[in-house]
């Protein structure tokens, strides 16, 4: 069977996209190799595929840090450059030759852009890399930038021809920071392998390397951006959402309170977010009990599920069962969970923690889908008014409406699957054909090559 190394880092938001695809590829016929975090070994097995660690757990982050799981979570978030230099760079150089031993029979490398390993290990194997993007903003298109704190400076969309200069001098200011401090950490770890020294300007745009880049998105996010790499296709978000390998349901007090009343309001913070997640659930409740509203929170996947009246708290719920049971959602803009949200048809009140959270907020606002409030400013006295707006204005429900009629129609990780086999079948021909000119030219007579 054709081997395939799939490759991501990050919370289930980013593994559960590569656990779909790498399903979609054993069901074509691949063998497909999922190689992530320790703690994201377990659940990659579980739903049915080859898995092996390269990176280490969170936790074990967390105690090299030296600082409690929450205030860790809440460094992370506080700056793009702490979750660089503490989480991707550290384990570079071990993540590298793990990933070169599991890659020795791989037809190809499938990673997402933060895998700085990965474009290393297919050069060195002379193999294609395939850049899954799983967040619009990860493009770093200059016709449409992220909107985060980390690219202030950036002219935001829409962007005309003077605006994407400026984004585009912008980036190069960007790449010139990652040339100046990370590229002696890079460039050691390609010498290792036997590489040349490149710098570390395109660490974050692997991409420009790649045989072909998937966007794993909804196309109701728009087109491709003009700057787009020409062999770029956005395939759609590729679901999966199970806790382990079997069907998944509603545990009983879920479904009992579900059934027993009016739409509730949903809040949730994730798998990350949610360790970080200060007054956010007790800000939650009072907004919930001042609207009047039932409400589910998602407090994490050790919380135990508990009724208090018109409110029900418990920890992780597979969001495909759940979501299309809610009035609202309430997040942090975490792709998976924007991605599910918007399957389920549902407004949003988005309350981004960090990295492309407040990019997804814009554009859900931008699209007439939700609305957005900062982490900082999530209380009580400023979330009811929002939520009032998005529970009784028509406009927010129709529209989402709209959005979950595209969302359904569309199949990622069945599209991701069908254009990473075009891709290496065209790969396979050139070889083919490369094969049989050189050998035409070896029976060719040396007068007819004079000629």
């Amino acid at each position: 069977m054709r081997r395939l190394t799939l490759t991501t880092i990050g919370t289930l938001g980013d593994l559960h996209p590569f656990i779909a695809i790498g399903l979609a590829l054993k069901e074509r016929g691949f063998s497909p190799l999922l190689a992530v975090a320790e703690d994201q070994e377990a659940k990659a097995r579980a739903a049915g595929l080859d898995t092996v660690a390269i990176l280490p757990s969170f936790e074990s982050i967390r105690r090299e840090m030296g600082i409690s799981k929450e205030d860790a979570v809440r460094l992370l978030m506080s700056s793009q450059r702490e979750f660089l230099e503490r989480i991707l760079l550290p384990s570079l150089a071990s993540c590298t030759r793990a990933l070169d031993e599991v890659s020795a029979d791989a037809e190809a490398i499938i990673a997402t852009p933060f895998v700085f390993a990965a474009p290393i290990i297919a050069e060195k194997r002379a193999i294609p890399l395939i850049i899954a993007v799983l967040q619009p903003m990860a493009m770093l298109s200059s016709y449409d930038p992220p909107s985060t704190p980390d690219f202030w400076m950036a002219k935001q969309a829409p962007v005309g021809r003077a605006g994407a200069l400026w984004n585009g001098a912008v980036y190069a200011t960007m790449r010139q920071f990652l040339k100046r401090f990370y590229s002696q950490q890079l460039d050691a770890v390609r010498i290792e392998h036997g590489l040349d020294a490149e710098g570390a300007a395109d660490m974050l745009e692997p991409q420009r390397k790649a045989a072909l880049v998937l966007g794993c998105y909804s196309k109701i996010f728009g087109p491709l951006p003009a700057d787009a790499p020409g062999n770029t296709k956005i395939v759609g978000f590729p679901f999966f959402d199970r806790r382990v390998g079997g069907k998944e349901v509603l545990v009983p007090v879920m479904s009992d309170f579900l059934r027993d009343g009016p739409a509730p309001v949903v809040f949730t913070l994730g798998t990350f977010a949610v360790d970080g997640a200060g007054r956010f659930y007790e800000q939650a409740t009072a907004t919930a009990r001042s609207l009047g509203v039932r409400a589910v929170m998602l407090m994490g996947e050790k919380s135990d599920a508990s009724v208090d009246g018109t409110i029900i708290r418990c920890g992780y719920v597979p969001h495909s069962l759940l979501f299309p049971h809610a009035a609202v959602i309430v997040h942090h803009g975490g792709v998976g969970t924007t991605g599910q949200a918007l399957r389920a048809g549902k407004p949003q009140l988005i309350v981004p923690h960090m990295g492309d959270q407040s990019d997804h907020a814009r554009r859900i606002e931008r699209m007439g889908l939700g609305l957005s409030l900062k982490a900082n400013r999530f209380t009580a006295a400023r979330a009811v008014p929002i939520l009032r707006k998005l529970l009784r204005t028509p406009s927010f429900q129709e529209e989402a409406d709209a959005a979950r009629a595209i969302v359904c129609r569309e199949h990622g990780s069945e599209e991701a699957v069908t254009s990473i086999v075009g891709m290496l079948r065209g790969r396979l021909l050139l070889q083919r054909e490369d094969e049989q000119s050189t050998r035409a030219g070896v029976e060719t007579p040396s007068e007819d090559i004079d000629r």
